[in-house]
């Protein structure tokens, strides 16, 4: 990478000072403090301070990691499948007793008159962004750990101070832009979820004198648990075949229609349970409770997934995955108070919802396919700014440590997005 003329890079760990994370300690004696820990860190590489624990912690150990205005807290261990370790936040206050927990480690700058903290945080934040951490990682045990040696070795640009200030305040205000842009989306999002939610409710509060009140087994031909008899329900031999096997967590993110599915059967694990039709309404009732979702293939499903095949003289499946809709609140309310939420086929063999007539449901079922199809379009319109927001993030940071980013050039794609 070629930079600009006055510009030089210098190995994190010649410009930093890096400082192991704190154990309690047994020894007296001991001071209250505040410790940070990974769950203060944000995807945003911001230090969320609204659960910082504050532990009794020894003395001696804590004296020799006392937080400072400016420190960069790095993430050392931890992470998951979908997020590595090497997140980074910055350390900003000036009051109060802080230290960081053993899965943390202080990056702390040498020589501040050469190297701006803030300048450093979101140049670390864009390594971290740009995945070049998850090239830095082993694992022990399930738990991610960071290379120190490979991240100390990361060369940081280092344009003169001036600069990184500039750099700074070009970034912080578009930042702040940004989040703005995404807090106005997001909440255009929940509106028109909302708009759904609210056009379900009505729909179903303005119940006709001529509504009848059936259980689920009255309108349906088939009702009932699936099945998933094998004992280990782990075996393998269960699995791998050409059968879909839905579970609660397929219903549970599948929205309306179940479309996909996460794991198959083999003809061992068919001959246990049961293969049932396309156009099935899943319910579950653990776990997840009253999740629903039509199947768009033959599938089986375990006893925790109750299947509605329905009898269309009566009903069709998408009013009854509608109307199940309104009632979710209700019946998840029934199923609190054990060690994991659930409720029984007495719920749903006992209980009683409204029918119209077919030709009604057939209406209602229109209004809110078409409401569906509006609203589906709105949400991929502001899935797609969000994204374009959080891209132009990572641009501008590249921008900035390139030495191409201009407060103009920033004004210019932030008004393209946002």
């Amino acid at each position: 990478m070629t930079l600009p003329e006055g510009w030089r890079t210098e190995e994190l760990g010649t410009l930093c000072q890096f400082i192991n994370g704190l154990w309690k300690g047994d020894d007296p004696p001991f001071v209250h403090v505040g410790v940070i820990r990974n769950t203060n860190f944000t995807k945003d590489g911001a230090l969320d301070d609204s659960d910082i624990a504050y532990l009794d912690v020894e003395l001696k150990k804590f004296q020799k990691r006392r937080l400072q205005f400016g420190d960069l807290i790095l993430e050392k261990s931890g992470g998951g499948p979908k997020q590595p370790v090497g997140r980074v936040i910055f350390f900003g206050k000036e009051t109060g007793e802080f230290s960081f927990s053993n899965f943390t480690a202080a990056i702390r700058v040498i020589n501040p008159s050469e190297l701006d903290g803030r300048y450093l945080h979101k140049f670390l934040h864009w390594v971290y962004l740009s995945g070049r951490t998850e090239t830095m990682q082993s694992h022990s045990i399930g738990i991610r750990n960071l290379n120190g040696d490979a991240y100390k070795a990361i060369p940081v640009p280092l344009p003169p101070l001036p600069e990184q200030r500039r750099i700074v305040a070009i970034l912080d205000e578009a930042f702040e832009a940004i989040a703005t842009a995404k807090a106005n989306t997001e909440k255009n999002l929940q509106n028109a979820r909302e708009v759904f939610e609210s056009e379900l409710r009505t729909l179903f509060a303005q119940k006709g004198a001529d509504w009848s009140k059936k259980t689920l087994r009255e309108v349906a031909v088939d009702f009932g648990r699936g099945k998933s008899k094998h004992r280990p329900r782990n075996d393998p031999r269960l699995y791998g075949g050409p059968y879909p096997f839905i579970q609660t967590g397929d219903v549970r993110n599948a929205g309306h229609h179940i479309t996909e599915y996460t794991q198959t059967y083999s003809d061992v694990g068919l001959a246990q349970s049961k293969l049932w039709p396309r156009g099935t309404l899943c319910i579950t009732i653990a776990a997840n409770i009253a999740e629903t979702g039509v199947l768009d293939f033959d599938a089986c499903f375990p006893d925790s997934v109750i299947g509605v095949v329905v009898d269309e003289r009566q009903t069709t499946s998408k009013y009854l995955e509608y109307m199940l809709q309104t009632v979710k609140a209700d019946l998840k309310a029934k199923g609190k108070g054990s060690a994991q939420d659930n409720i029984n086929m007495a719920t749903f063999e006992n209980e009683r919802f409204p029918f119209p007539d077919l030709n009604e449901q057939i209406k209602i079922v229109r209004r809110l396919d078409s409401l569906i199809e509006d609203v589906d379009r709105l949400v991929l319109t502001y899935t797609a700014k969000l994204t374009a927001l959080t891209e132009l993030k990572q641009s501008l940071l590249h921008q900035a440590f390139t030495g191409a980013l201009t407060a103009k050039s920033a004004d210019r794609q932030l008004e393209a997005v946002a």
